[in-house]
Formats: C-alpha cells, structure tokens, sequence
C-alpha cells in the first residue's frame, strides 16, 4: 500500500528567520494522523535567513541526520565539533545522553535550505557521538546511494537503528527500483524536483509511505532533476 503525504498538507512554523514545513507533528504544530513512521520521528524542511539560526538548544536520545540542499549550515556542539555543512554533506549526530548545539546559516547573504531528519535509537542513554561525510552528485546520479545505515557500511554515517538511509538524483526518464524486504517498510521523501512512484505522480515536498508492498516499486524522474531520499525502516511494530 503506498500512502501519499502531500507536501502543501505538511505543518508549516513561519517566525520571520525561519520557514519550515513539518512532515511529522513538531514544536506548535500538532497532528493526530502524522505523528511518526516505523522510527522515523521528524522530517523537517528548513529555510533560514542569513546569518540566521537555532542557538545553543539541548537534545537526548535522538539520532538527528542534517542534509543541507543549498547554502551553508554551521554546527556547533557540546563535544567541541564545529562544521560547515554544505549540499553532498550528511551529518549524523547522537543526542545519546544529552548533547547541546547550535546551527547557524554561514552566510550573510543567501539562504540555507535543509532537510532535519530524526529517528528514534534503536538504545536509549548511548554516548552523544557526531559524524559528516560528504557524498558527491556523481555518486548519487541515476542510484540509490546509501548514505546512512546501522553498520556505517559503504562510507555511510552509522546510525544507531536497523535503518538505511538511500540518497538519490534522478534526471528525465532516469529510473531506479527497490526492493522491500520482509518486515521492513519504506518512506520515500522528495527533496526537490518531481517523480513518478509506480502511478503516484509526487512533487518536491511530498513523502510516501509504502507498507505491505510484495513486489519492486520503481521511482522514475519526470521533467527536471529530481533528489529523493528512500528511508528503508522496520515495519510498525518490528523494530
């Protein structure tokens, strides 16, 4: 079964610096019907103003990737980790025990654009822990990429759940399948551009959840450059 979430539906917090939609209820923004998805917890879709940005807030028992889309994020943290985060980079970090930090758009000039992504950990009270890689468009065009996954094989970040985490860019006719496992599920999220999902036409902003899928879904891009991230997860109830 493939269920769409709509991106013009999703949770939207607008305070002047920040414009952001919420896949998943967040902050002030509450919805009964989207609350999670298997261990996925947040996606969030970040706009920040120059120069703009979270000042030193706290997190615990979280695992938090950030995928910047354009501009430049900078990061700084409790563990003494500061990084510019810019597009192809994925930042992994571990809230674990407790971690504070600070996210900041670099430039003074140009907006950042991102995607804040939480998933609950497969054990509560690890040690905070942080990690970035980056990951060319090469290695992304015309593929799924791993770029997160619970080993931290193939030059992935590790996250401490049974996930993994595809990034892909898809151009006209371009076309890639996966498929699902047993007792596992999977969301497909579209950072920007357009696909086609088996019939589902999706839009930038729009997710997908695929549940009790017994054959390959195949996602095809459509007009422009498409990124997408496929979020392979364990079925409700089978983490």
């Amino acid at each position: 079964m493939i269920t769409i979430r709509p991106g013009d539906e999703r949770g939207r917090t607008n305070i002047g610096w920040l414009n952001a939609r919420h896949t998943f209820s967040f902050g002030q923004y509450s919805d009964p019907a989207h609350m999670d998805f298997s261990v996925l917890r947040v996606i969030n879709e970040d706009i920040v103003q120059p120069a703009q940005g979270f000042s030193t807030h706290s997190h615990r028992d979280m695992e938090i990737i950030t995928y910047v889309l354009k501009g430049a994020l900078e990061h700084q943290d409790s563990l003494g980790n500061g990084s510019i985060i810019k597009p192809g980079d994925i930042q992994r970090m571990s809230a674990g025990t407790g971690i504070s930090h600070s996210e900041f758009n670099h430039s003074k000039s140009e907006n950042v654009h991102l995607l804040q992504i939480w998933f609950l950990p497969e054990t509560q009270g690890i040690d905070p822990g942080y990690e970035q890689i980056y990951i060319s468009p090469e290695e992304k065009q015309g593929q799924l990429r791993l770029v997160g996954s619970r080993d931290g094989r193939q030059n992935s970040v590790t996250i401490h759940q049974n996930i993994n985490l595809f990034a892909g860019i898809l151009t006209h006719d371009q076309q890639v399948k996966y498929t699902i496992q047993p007792g596992r599920a999977v969301w497909l999220q579209i950072a920007r551009g357009a696909v086609q999902l088996n019939q589902h036409p999706l839009k930038s902003g729009d997710g997908a959840a695929i549940t009790d899928e017994t054959r390959d879904i195949t996602i095809q891009g459509i007009h422009e450059s498409a990124e997408i991230l496929l979020f392979d997860l364990p079925a409700i109830g089978k983490q």
